[in-house]
């Protein structure tokens, strides 16, 4: 959506984070992303200056997206999972680029961003040796904070429901 915008292709856009849950509650981030224009890295807030759009429509889009494909295919989402997979074990296997960073949903336990430990949490991660290590001191706004806060606190309900029916089956 970011390249589509700024006349870019997807290569062009990098360091855009998926926080949380894949869900509606999902927190597309571009605080920390970057574009390249006319040969030129930018931060994708200066490059759009478009404030409404990246805290409306755009994380809005994002969040809806598998309902969206669903609903546009009459099928499944799965081929967007699978390709999201294929991504993952490219990313594993050949690594992230130097100051280039993925999301990836790990255990949550010890980051330094205030999500709870024993989550499924998508983070911002760098891979190396087939080893992913989460991004460390981006700072967070109060808008993402909010946003990512939700997502986790979503992620905690869908484990306690998940541990109700595990301990009465």
């Amino acid at each position: 959506m970011i390249a589509l915008k700024l006349g870019v292709t997807s290569d062009d856009v990098k360091n855009v984070i998926i926080w949380g849950n894949h869900s509606s509650t999902q927190y597309p981030d571009v605080n920390h992303a970057k574009v390249k224009l006319q040969g030129k890295e930018v931060g994708v807030y200066e490059a759009l200056k478009n404030d409404t759009w990246l805290k409306g429509d755009f994380i809005t889009t994002v969040q809806q997206r598998g309902a969206a494909v669903i609903k546009a295919r009459k099928l499944s989402s799965a081929m967007s999972a699978a390709k999201a997979i294929c991504d993952h074990v490219r990313d594993i296997w050949f690594g992230t680029p130097e100051g280039e960073f993925v999301s990836m949903g790990i255990i949550s336990d010890g980051n330094s961003y205030g999500v709870p430990d024993d989550l499924l949490y998508s983070f911002p991660v760098t891979i190396k040796n087939k080893a992913w290590k989460i991004v460390e001191g981006l700072p967070i706004n109060d808008f993402s904070r909010e946003k990512m806060d939700l997502t986790a606190k979503e992620l905690t309900e869908e484990k306690e429901t998940a541990f109700e029916f595990l301990s009465s089956a």
